[in-house]
């Protein structure tokens, strides 16, 4: 295992789950997005970390991903003013010594909600942890998409096919991809020093979904306007399991 690159990415992963477990308790009803992201830069550069979203081909603007209600992913801050009971998903990478971690979770602002959107804020994590607990040495990426796709479709949520998890190291993306579905005993199998990240992606509603007409290029919406949810670790595979890096 390449421990240069192990070390860096424990170190990286710290910084990130801990930033994010920060912003858990820091975002507030009346916050707008543009100065949560703000905040967001503001920390990753004062622990050391850079914000990877910067390094971008395609110009991101912000530190940070946050999509709101009927939006899933990729979502480009704006000046919406957060209010209790919306859903929240926060999304980022940070770069850290050369190597990339990444993480996201999805809260309720203010703690309140619907019933059916904790619900399914539970059971995405749930389906996330059930797909960590498939690595290991010798595993199938299937094994590890049938494990996500059998919580989620359990509790009756759409899984989403088209966005998925990607290997990440030297780059914030590297294949092969890390589908939220599968069979068990299909696709890559991996091996000690492997890092992924898992990071399951549902819906109240259908799980179509397009990018939105908004002018960012790149927030992602539920074509029918129902909620999406998104939770996500980088994953270390050892050799005789797993290490999640991306805990505070």
């Amino acid at each position: 295992m390449d421990q240069k690159k192990i070390k860096a990415m424990r170190e990286g992963g710290k910084i990130l789950g801990k930033l994010l477990l920060d912003l858990k308790e820091y975002v507030q009803p009346g916050m707008s997005e543009k100065e949560i992201d703000s905040w967001v830069r503001k920390e990753v550069v004062k622990r050391g970390a850079t914000v990877a979203y910067d390094e971008l081909e395609e110009d991101f603007p912000g530190a940070i991903c946050i999509s709101v209600n009927e939006q899933l992913v990729h979502g480009a801050p704006t000046d919406y003013v957060l209010e209790e009971g919306d859903k929240v998903s926060f999304d980022m990478v940070i770069g850290y010594k050369g190597y990339y971690t990444d993480s996201a979770f999805t809260m309720l602002v203010g703690g309140k909600g619907s019933p059916a959107v904790k619900k399914m804020i539970s059971v995405t994590e749930s389906a996330l942890y059930e797909g960590i607990e498939q690595v290991k040495p010798g595993a199938h990426l299937g094994d590890i998409g049938y494990a996500v796709e059998k919580v989620l479709r359990k509790g009756k949520l759409g899984v989403i096919e088209n966005y998925v998890g990607h290997f990440i190291g030297e780059k914030m993306h590297m294949p092969p991809d890390v589908p939220n579905y599968g069979r068990r005993g299909h696709g890559y199998i991996l091996k000690p020093g492997d890092t992924l990240c898992i990071e399951p992606m549902s819906s109240l509603g259908k799980p179509a979904n397009h990018v939105a007409e908004d002018g960012s290029g790149w927030t992602v919406v539920m074509n029918d306007g129902s909620f999406g949810c998104h939770c996500e670790h980088t994953i270390l595979v050892t050799e005789d399991g797993y290490e999640i890096l991306t805990l505070a």
